[in-house]
């Protein structure tokens, strides 16, 4: 295995094949079956393990969930301030606390956004399922080249694990389009990764980094699995990283995994950004593809108030009756 490893990485700058060979040898050790995929977005060199395995995709899925939205919202069949009530069918008591509302209680879509992706909240999830369609999802998901993320069943934390499904590389195609600005339109995946830094589930690929680095990412964890995924906002070095975990012994050999994984990948990115300066590359604001724009979170961080609006040059979708 590291000999072919080796052989895959002879093509790739020495911080990137270091990276590769160090990924290699941490697999080797690693609990489980895993999963890994790191891009860099100033060159799009990826590095990873296991990219293509189909993996269980817990509440990773809710990303695709979140695209889905944005691009009916895009073709004006779904509007920010759209109210759907809750029904018996959507709750589920895993993780979350819209399960607990009486029946009919009803959330725009704006709240179930924030509360599927900063709470990881299965009911709200669910509400959006129910409102685009699980078809429509694996539809524009097939449609994006992703090759194994399918919803095939609403959010059940007791339920079959193989109901969600992904891969680290079909993860990191998403979130590759969103940071370029290119996941729906500009400002969808503007406004997709302001909902993914507001998350408040930290204990895995955010722990070993630098406090003052922003990280848009989405974790998931169901029965043995943990996963992680998401972009890294460094100013010198932008990534995505994916890491996926399954068939842990207990969760935290998967915990210490995906830091594990989340500092070799930050250690050898800032030393790629040093090499590449090294070598009289462009610095990535100088890059002819867009960079990472920060944007305004303050939007999102009170799901109760009126909608972010959408850019004044594209028309507001209308209000589905």
């Amino acid at each position: 295995m590291l000999s072919a490893t080796a052989n895959a990485s002879a093509a790739l700058p020495a911080p990137l094949a270091d990276l590769q060979m160090r990924l290699a040898i941490a697999t080797q050790h690693a609990p489980g079956r895993v999963a890994v995929a790191i891009e860099d977005l100033a060159t799009g060199a990826i590095s990873g393990i296991n990219p293509n395995a189909s993996m269980p995709a817990a509440s990773t899925i809710k990303i695709p969930v979140m695209v889905e939205v944005f691009r009916q919202m895009s073709e004006g069949r779904v509007d920010l301030g759209q109210v759907v009530h809750l029904t018996a069918r959507d709750r589920d008591w895993g993780w979350g606390s819209l399960c607990d509302a009486p029946l009919g209680t009803g959330y725009s879509v704006q709240a179930l956004l924030w509360r599927m992706i900063t709470d990881s909240d299965n009911t709200a999830t669910n509400m959006l399922i129910r409102l685009v369609g699980r078809q429509h999802i694996n539809a524009t998901m097939s449609d994006l080249g992703l090759l194994h993320t399918r919803v095939a069943d609403y959010i059940r934390s007791d339920g079959d694990i193989r109901s969600l499904r992904s891969s680290a590389g079909d993860m990191l195609h998403l979130l590759d389009a969103m940071a370029r600005d290119e996941l729906v339109d500009p400002w969808s995946s503007r406004q997709m990764i302001a909902i993914m830094e507001g998350q408040r589930h930290n204990t895995l690929l955010p722990v070993p980094l630098p406090k003052e680095l922003k990280i848009a990412h989405k974790t998931g964890s169901l029965h043995d699995t943990l996963n992680d995924v998401g972009i890294v906002e460094s100013e010198r070095e932008p990534y995505v990283i994916a890491v996926m975990t399954t068939g842990l012994p207990t969760l935290d050999t998967g915990r210490r995994f995906i830091r594990g994984v989340s500092w070799l990948a930050y250690q050898a990115m800032e030393r790629f950004a040093d090499w590449r300066a090294e070598n009289g590359l462009a610095p990535v604001e100088q890059l002819t593809h867009p960079t990472l724009s920060s944007p305004d979170l303050q939007r999102w961080l009170s799901p109760s108030q009126e909608p972010a609006a959408p850019p004044a040059t594209q028309e507001p979708p209308p209000q589905n009756q």
